[in-house]
């Protein structure tokens, strides 16, 4: 029992590996992971960590997202990378919307008595709103820099498997236990058994590394704008580790010293891009956590004071640290 994605030549070209970790992916199977026992060794300390710092309030979330089964898609209906935006997006959720998909999740499988309120009840909404961003940052948001880095490292991997193999091997690579290449057809091995056929009809499929996917593959093929494929984010690396420890290196950062001269958020982008002299805005704002925008401008804030250097490359903004910015950098870290 397999479920199989047809490609064409025009699929092919167009397919493609996420430039960084979508929040949406990572959240959803997060909140699936942290409600299991599996992978004690991986998860086990993070799983602790999260169930200690979830608020009560979390079980609304727990009750929309089992650890089987289909989730409602108004909680990760966007493809963006920056975790910014996705909670914005999700915030911004029509009720009509929130009724439509918890309806079709009611048909599969029973929700709790207060899911029929939500579409009358605005500050219910809005709790589930604030709720949904809480659980973003107790599971997620201390380790965001550390899973954007795998990804970045895992992406690199696949883009040197295209170019020595084709994508052939780029396919092959993917997760060998449960992903298999037989042109034109891409074979998977779903946990819930699923056969089905997904034909992408010019669409191309988007591959997304994840960092808590790391066994079974989840295909979305509505999601806009091309279907996408999720598969570890390990390739020839160890696993990451979700430890405490790596938690407290997150929170006792070089920008923690500097976030009172500069702010939170801005010596967080000038850690970032002294630490990835070259990035583009974009790599930026989904490294800090921020939206393109907000990203852009912390970047600008940081040139007028000589802090970083930005070259224009055609429609592209490349920051690099100034030797001004990696002094005061090296002076926060005294």
């Amino acid at each position: 029992m397999v479920y199989r994605i047809h490609f064409t030549a025009e699929d092919l070209a167009r397919t493609r590996v996420a430039a960084a970790p979508l929040p949406s992916v990572e959240l959803d199977i997060a909140v699936r992971m942290v409600q299991e026992r599996s992978h004690p060794v991986r998860f086990g300390a993070w799983r602790q960590q999260a169930l200690r710092r979830l608020r009560p309030q979390a079980r609304m979330i727990l009750d929309l997202i089992s650890p089987r089964g289909a989730s409602p898609d108004f909680l990760g209906a966007t493809q963006t990378d920056s975790p910014e935006e996705f909670l914005q997006q999700v915030r911004s959720t029509p009720s009509s919307r929130v009724q439509r998909d918890l309806a079709r999740i009611a048909e599969r499988r029973a929700l709790p008595a207060w899911v029929r309120r939500l579409a009358d009840d605005e500050e219910l909404l809005e709790q589930l709103w604030d709720t949904w961003e809480h659980v973003y940052e107790q599971l997620l948001g201390s380790y965001w820099p550390h899973i954007v880095e795998r990804v970045a490292a895992e992406r690199a991997a696949r883009m040197r498997d295209v170019l020595e193999g084709g994508i052939a091997r780029l396919f092959a690579g993917l997760n060998p236990q449960r992903i298999r290449w037989e042109a034109p057809v891409l074979h998977i091995t779903m946990a819930s058994g699923l056969d089905a056929d997904l034909r992408l009809e010019g669409r191309g499929l988007l591959l997304v590394p994840s960092v808590f996917g790391c066994e079974s593959p989840v295909v979305n093929p509505d999601a806009q704008p091309q279907p996408m494929l999720t598969y570890p984010a390990d390739g020839d690396q160890r696993p990451l580790l979700l430890t405490a420890t790596l938690h407290a290196s997150t929170s006792h950062n070089p920008a923690a010293s500097l976030a009172t001269l500069l702010g939170r958020t801005r010596a967080a982008v000038l850690v970032a891009i002294a630490e990835r002299p070259g990035c583009t805005t974009r790599e930026l704002a989904t490294t800090v956590g921020v939206a393109p925008a907000s990203a852009s401008e912390h970047a600008t804030v940081l040139r007028t004071a000589g802090l970083i250097d930005t070259m224009r490359l055609k429609n592209m903004a490349l920051h690099s640290p100034t030797s001004t910015g990696l002094a005061l950098l090296d002076s926060g870290t005294d």
